[in-house]
């Protein structure tokens, strides 16, 4: 049995964290908006807010890294399987209805379902980078006899 990098999971999901927070920013104009909302639906301050958003962006990661190889598909894909579920069940079917944004944040606007899945998909990039390669030793799986397009 193969055991976590937690290292490499750790520091997949704090870069995770900060490009799915910056790609929030290009798309709302909000620094730490899911920080803020935990601020303001927990009454514990910006601190927890943040400490809060980061500790769900590191345990994303580990839960992925322990996950990984089970995960149907190409190595590459994997990562994107893994958050693609888990926003929609999680965030779209959870999270946004607690909020009063309804399913997949339909009362707010299509938008809103559309911007989440992307930050989603911006936040595991760095699995493929960090963690697919620590546990398969590739980033990129290549077909036999084609060019190799990441080095092992």
């Amino acid at each position: 049995m193969r055991k976590i990098n937690w290292k490499i999971a750790i520091a997949a999901g704090l870069a995770g964290t900060v490009l799915f927070d910056i790609t929030g920013l290009i798309l709302s104009g909000q620094w730490w908006d899911i920080a803020a909302i935990l601020d303001e639906q927990t009454g514990l301050g910006m601190a927890y807010g943040v400490a809060g958003h980061f500790g769900n962006g590191i345990l994303l990661a580990v839960l992925y890294a322990g996950i990984a190889p089970s995960i149907f598909g190409p190595t590459w894909l994997r990562p994107f399987i893994f958050i693609t579920v888990q926003t929609i069940v999680l965030v779209w079917m959870f999270m946004f209805p607690l909020l009063g944004a309804g399913i997949a944040g339909l009362n707010v606007g299509p938008e809103m379902a559309i911007g989440s899945m992307l930050r989603h998909w911006v936040y595991v990039i760095p699995f493929v980078f960090l963690i697919n390669k620590d546990i398969f030793g590739k980033t990129i799986e290549t077909k036999p006899g084609s060019a190799e397009l990441v080095a092992h």
